[in-house]
């Protein structure tokens, strides 16, 4: 402690000390000339924050059926009818579980308010309505594949 006196005087020490309680501060480091003083307060340095980093995803193989066309279709310009988009990002699931069939096929009629597919979302099950009337002409994205937000689902003519 006689070198910190050396150094600095007491009363710039407890100026300091008083900074850095008042400021709620965890640290304080002050340099005059060749002098150099550091006041750790009580404080803790938050961690800096890691930035999110999505897993990567595997793009799907092209569907076997009819059912499932790719994604690429609605990219293209291809598409006649109302776009069904989905509402969230998740996962899309195109019936309520694996061993039950699916909500719609290609061909199905459909009314506004049948549920049509789930959208998974932070391990929710969100149940997806059509807001359209009418028969499901594509779907453009295979079962369990990742869906972003607004991304064309299915077109329903």
């Amino acid at each position: 402690m006689d070198k910190i006196y050396d150094q600095f005087d007491i009363e710039t020490i407890e100026k300091l000390a008083d900074i850095v309680n008042s400021k709620e501060l965890s640290e304080l480091t002050l340099t005059d000339g060749d002098k150099t003083i550091t006041l750790k307060g009580k404080k803790c340095i938050p961690a800096p924050p890691v930035p999110f980093m999505a897993p990567p995803v595997q793009a799907a193989a092209p569907a076997a059926s009819d059912e499932l066309a790719p994604s690429e279709a609605a990219a293209a310009g291809e598409i006649s009818g109302k776009l069904v988009k989905s509402p969230i990002v998740g996962t899309f699931y195109a019936a309520p579980s694996p061993d039950k069939p699916p909500f719609v096929r290609v061909g199905d009629e459909v009314k506004k308010g049948d549920v049509i597919m789930i959208i998974e979302s932070m391990k929710l099950m969100n149940e997806i309505q059509s807001e359209y009337d009418g028969i499901v002409d594509k779907i453009l994205v295979s079962d369990g594949q990742a869906v972003e937000y607004d991304q064309p689902v299915m077109v329903i003519k």
